[in-house]
């Protein structure tokens, strides 16, 4: 059986930021409207949160019994490293999807927001199907839209709409960028297990493009929702104070240009991370100031 320690390691809490930081972005531009509603704020978190760790367990239990994992650069996977049986981290995927269902179904019922059901929907079956089921998508090079998507516009929109009830062009830019930040850590991700990936016959977008190219989009998703942000800021002022966080853009930028492979990328995973949720808490001041 897997350790306490084990199981924590394979919720991926590294990869927490990608839940956070969206709702941080979409609360900022409540406060910024004028609305405080710390109990939307936090429900919102909750299903974020939920549906992150969620498909952590997923891909671990689908990439697991396929043997994607077997040969693995990252950290240590539940199925594929044996730690824990692949029904045990199934049913652990399904009952953050159940957290995350049950939180979204009080956000609704509380914001009046009745189509975040069908939206909620979607994204426990975009968690599920990224590499679970006969043709998951994350398995033909569609991963990064469906991030983008998800944690994109959906997350940090639907957190807005939920406590203020409207939102402006400032907010869909933020949730543009948001979502190209997070795809960035994807990116990251695939970057580091092209190898694997290629011999197990994962095609991802990296694998597609290939390792060079695929470090000029990481560069690309990291820069261009600080442009976003500056560009916003000629209506919003308050936006500039997204370029505070522009220096933590330079090591993992630096570690991929200049050409860091396998265990390398492991930080710059991490530091992806920590500067996507740098850049969303920057927004969210700078859209609440507003």
């Amino acid at each position: 059986m897997a350790s306490t320690a084990e199981w924590i390691e394979g919720a991926r809490p590294r990869t927490l930021p990608t839940a956070i930081s969206p709702v941080l972005v979409g609360t900022g531009s409540a406060l910024g409207a004028g609305v405080v509603a710390p109990g939307s704020a936090q429900l919102a978190l909750l299903v974020a949160v939920a549906l992150v760790i969620g498909v952590n367990f997923a891909n671990d239990y689908s990439d697991g019994i396929r043997g994607t994992d077997d040969e693995r650069v990252g950290p240590q996977r539940l199925v594929g490293s044996r730690a824990a049986r692949p029904e045990a981290v199934r049913a652990a995927a399904f009952g953050c999807f159940g957290v995350a269902a049950l939180a979204g179904l009080a956000l609704t019922v509380v914001s009046g927001q009745w189509w975040l059901i069908a939206v909620g929907v979607l994204c426990i079956l975009g968690a599920w199907f990224y590499t679970g089921g006969s043709r998951p998508y994350g398995y033909a090079g569609l991963g990064e839209v469906a991030v983008f998507v998800f944690f994109g516009p959906v997350a940090v929109l639907g957190t807005a709409l939920t406590q203020a009830g409207a939102v402006d062009p400032a907010t869909v830019g933020a949730s543009i960028g948001a979502g190209l930040l997070t795809c960035a850590v994807l990116v990251a991700n695939n970057l580091r297990d092209i190898p694997g990936d290629r011999i197990a016959g994962k095609s991802t977008l990296a694998v597609r493009l290939g390792a060079r190219a695929t470090r000029m989009l990481y560069v690309a998703l990291t820069l261009v929702p600080f442009v976003i942000a500056v560009a916003a800021a000629f209506d919003r002022p308050g936006l500039l104070i997204v370029l505070l966080a522009l220096p933590a853009a330079v090591r993992p930028v630096r570690a991929v240009l200049s050409g860091a492979d396998g265990p390398d990328l492991v930080p710059v995973l991490r530091d992806t991370g920590l500067l996507l949720l740098a850049w969303a808490v920057a927004v969210a001041v700078g859209l609440a100031v507003g």
